[in-house]
């Protein structure tokens, strides 16, 4: 049985693109796939906090505090369930045309040495390999051509993260200009609908 690991980190609810994207991914993994197991992070409604000095050395260094190993517990689990998960969809909006600092603090506790990547005189190595990453971008401009890309901050940054922890088979999915008015924002959707589609329509283990 495939899993599959779903990660929405919008603060914009019901009205969040990406959001309505990731449904849309998971439906269509759903119809293909009617077995496969879903693990859900909310990072929006139930956000991962961000690492504090009374928290830092949970992840960081050597747990010795009922906070720090609370941080290295609920650490420990984000990194169970990013190991199990064969495929991975994020939903990542741009905010300041980066990332959201909800997945930023998702990213915190999963990037720890020893786990999920190791140093060694050859380098850092990702430990994740062989896992597939669909990573649903919502942007209120045009970023991913023309003049815009100078500004984004988004894209290079997450691929360069999940690359570092063995994360290299990464697909990026676009809705575009969803702020230039209703129609360009349904067709932002309709175009990320299809790509999905596209990719995840035979299912997790066709793909």
């Amino acid at each position: 049985m495939p899993n599959l690991l779903v990660i929405n980190s919008s603060s914009a609810g019901e009205q969040s693109v990406s959001r309505q994207l990731v449904a849309a991914a998971v439906a269509t993994v759903q119809r293909a796939d009617p077995g496969v197991a879903v693990v859900r992070r909310e990072l929006g409604d139930d956000p991962v906090p961000h690492l504090v000095r009374d928290t830092l050395a949970g992840v960081r260094g050597v747990a010795s505090t009922p906070a720090e190993h609370a941080a290295r517990a609920l650490s420990d689990t984000l990194i169970a369930e990013l190991r199990a998960a064969d495929t991975v969809i994020i939903g990542a909006p741009m905010y300041n045309f980066s990332l959201p600092t909800t997945l930023r603090a998702w990213l915190d506790h999963v990037i720890r040495a020893g786990e999920t990547f190791s140093y060694s005189e050859a380098g850092p190595k990702g430990l994740l390999e062989g896992k597939r990453v669909i990573v649903i971008e919502s942007r209120g401009g045009l970023y991913s051509e023309g003049p815009g890309q100078i500004a984004d901050f988004q894209e290079p940054y997450l691929r360069h993260l999940l690359g570092f922890i063995g994360l290299t088979d990464v697909t990026f999915v676009h809705a575009e200009k969803i702020g230039f008015g209703p129609e360009a924002r349904a067709a932002a959707i309709e175009g990320a609908e299809a790509r999905l589609a596209e990719i995840l329509g035979k299912g997790l283990v066709a793909a």
